[in-house]
């Protein structure tokens, strides 16, 4: 549906404050509820998959491109969901995955990876090539970063049944170690300088390839607004900060931009965005975020009740015994961090058969439990639970949804919203 994506580009480059959100997950509630949401909302919604979630070798998940997109599938036919209003999308699609490895057998491996994306049916593709490989500096000049994004761009194109692929180019990743913040403990914004400096680049490896015909598809740039979390504190974008990126933008034709790390923002903070030209909006781990209060809060309310099953407990062991994914993020011995962490890192582990276990019990126990509004008002705050009343399904799945709803309420920006409270 890219005439969704180029309606939407249209509208915000016109000066309409309009932003569509972008759900970049593959936790199963967390992609339903916020299919739910958007078809209550009258509103379109973008799905992305990451080249860590998903790919040709299964990725985290275990699941390839084109079981993501059955999966999506599956998931709107079951709740009655519009398909045309889903759009699906790659993100930080390139040789991440494997840089480990040599550059070129990674970007072998990148080749691959974008023709399955562009193959299985995904019309949003993120080309991101900034990150080095074995023997290269972390982060790539843009003269590489952008040779290596339109050769991957030109697989896309001959993979692609029509020429209608919408591509995203640019990054946001922060240095090693992390975002850094400025004298006044903001994060610095992407200067109109290295964003322009990142379109000439691309433009110029485009045309060595024959490919300046795609430069009417490039929809979106990514930059960083000024916006990031850590383990534990959120960086608030400057209320009045205009990092005047929405100039650049216009010197092509049909382009936003596009933030990533929103989570956790304050509400106002979405609306000023889409007025700054990010059409595009990107949430992830505040709604896996959300999954994981919405899980722990029902297995205390089941503790007091006498039929908790130690999720947290549980998730522990698992995350100590197999530490990958949050090793080099976190401290050994901060345990706050695993659990609670804003980075949840702990969404890696819920496919792990032992977390989808205890998850099973947990759903289990609780479908066989009375759960009380005297109880359920110790361990959930009010607004979740007067959402999940508007809610359809089990006791258990309203309050996981309404969790997951809540953090997703602040994307939902339109242009009738446009008069400031």
């Amino acid at each position: 549906m890219s005439r969704i994506l180029q309606d939407i580009v249209a509208r915000n480059r016109a000066g309409e404050r309009v932003a569509i959100p972008s759900v970049c997950s593959a936790q199963a509630d967390v992609l339903r509820a916020s299919l739910i949401w958007a078809q209550r909302k009258d509103r379109p919604l973008v799905i992305e998959a990451t080249s860590n979630q998903v790919n040709q070798d299964g990725g985290y998940t275990g699941k390839k491109p084109a079981d993501f997109v059955a999966d999506i599938d599956a998931l709107a036919e079951a709740n009655g969901i519009d398909r045309e209003r889903i759009v699906l999308g790659g993100d930080h699609l390139g040789p991440q995955a494997w840089r480990a490895m040599p550059a070129e057998q990674a970007m072998d491996k990148a080749r691959v990876l974008v023709a399955d994306y562009v193959k299985a049916g995904f019309e949003k593709i993120h080309l991101d090539c900034s990150e080095g490989c074995a023997g290269e500096a972390a982060q790539l000049p843009d003269s590489v970063t952008a040779a290596r994004t339109a050769d991957l761009a030109q697989v896309c194109e001959n993979a692609a049944a029509h020429g209608d692929t919408l591509y995203v180019i640019g990054t946001e990743v922060p240095p090693p170690g992390g975002a850094r913040v400025d004298e006044s403990g903001d994060i610095p914004a992407t200067n109109p300088e290295a964003a322009q400096a990142t379109l000439d680049a691309h433009e110029q490896a485009f045309e060595e390839l024959d490919l300046a015909g795609l430069k009417p598809r490039i929809a979106g740039l990514v930059v960083q607004p000024g916006v990031e979390f850590s383990p534990t504190d959120v960086h608030h974008m400057p209320k009045d900060r205009d990092p005047k990126l929405r100039a650049v933008m216009m010197n092509w034709p049909n382009m936003c931009l596009e933030a990533h790390s929103t989570d956790y923002q304050t509400p106002d903070t979405f609306k000023r965005l889409a007025t700054l030209g990010f059409g595009f909006q990107k949430v992830g781990p505040a709604l896996t975020f959300a999954y994981r209060q919405a899980l722990y809060a029902l297995d205390q309310a089941l503790q007091i009740a006498g039929r908790g099953v130690g999720l947290i407990d549980t998730m522990e062991q698992v995350m100590v015994n197999e530490p990958g994914y949050w090793q080099g993020h976190y401290a050994p011995d901060n345990k706050l961090a695993r659990h609670v962490g804003l980075a949840d890192r702990i969404r890696y582990y819920w496919p792990h058969p032992t977390a989808q276990q205890a998850i099973a019990t947990l759903r289990q126990n609780a479908s066989e439990t009375s759960l009380p509004d005297p109880l359920l008002w110790q361990v959930f705050a009010p607004q979740v639970l007067e959402r999940a009343e508007q809610l359809q399904g089990t006791q258990v799945q309203r309050l996981i949804d309404a969790q997951i709803e809540l953090a997703l309420d602040p994307y939902d920006v339109r242009e009738e919203e446009q008069t400031d409270d």
